[in-house]
């Protein structure tokens, strides 16, 4: 079973729409006791870096949410915001991130060569650094739809999973082990979206 987790910070519904697609069983989880019957967690998010964690900060499926994860090593896929709490930190904000991964948020807007255009919104390319379960067969056609003004910088070159350019060429995927971070949103990216989901139930 694949938990989607439900504290507020996004709609989660077309997530549990394309696990639906792909046939992958998955449903929305709000308590501790819920959480601990998934096999995978998906974490998707939206709106502004201190929300999402003081949110997740006040829910009860925190400290069992990091005790999976970095304990059971359970696989989990944060999406869009979901990502970036995965990180150390944010310019958005003053939180901590949940610190799984070696990595900070960064604006667009105070990067070198700051895009014309802030929030990156739409669809783009992505360029694969590293060959996994979940990027296998994917090509210069594979298209993702990112809406997001913050992107995510990796300490370590080799947690980047995939990079796309826009300004700047930043990170929109990483993994670290069983920890899976995606910029954009795969459950409005049609075909591509479906495939990455289709991967990510079956790893």
């Amino acid at each position: 079973m694949i938990g989607v987790i439900d504290i507020g910070i996004s709609n989660i519904g077309s997530v549990l729409n394309m696990f639906k697609y792909v046939g992958h069983e998955a449903k929305s989880v709000s308590t501790a006791d819920e959480l601990k019957e998934c096999s995978k967690i998906v974490l998707p998010g939206v709106g502004s870096f201190d929300k999402g964690m003081g949110k997740l900060l006040s829910s009860e499926l925190y400290e069992t949410l990091n005790k999976m994860v970095l304990e059971d090593k359970i696989p989990v896929m944060g999406i869009c915001l979901g990502m970036q709490l995965m990180c150390l930190s944010s310019e958005e904000g003053s939180s901590p991130g949940l610190g799984w991964v070696d990595a900070k948020v960064r604006d667009f807007r105070k990067s070198k060569s700051p895009p014309a255009k802030t929030p990156h919104m739409g669809w783009n390319n992505v360029q694969v650094n590293k060959s996994t379960e979940l990027t296998a067969n994917f090509n210069s056609e594979t298209r993702f739809y990112f809406v997001h003004s913050y992107y995510v910088e990796c300490a370590n070159n080799t947690d980047s999973l995939l990079t796309t350019s826009y300004g700047i060429d930043f990170v929109s995927a990483f993994q670290v082990d069983n920890i899976i971070g995606v910029q954009f949103h795969p459950e409005k990216s049609h075909v591509f979206g479906a495939a990455m989901f289709e991967k990510f139930g079956a790893m």
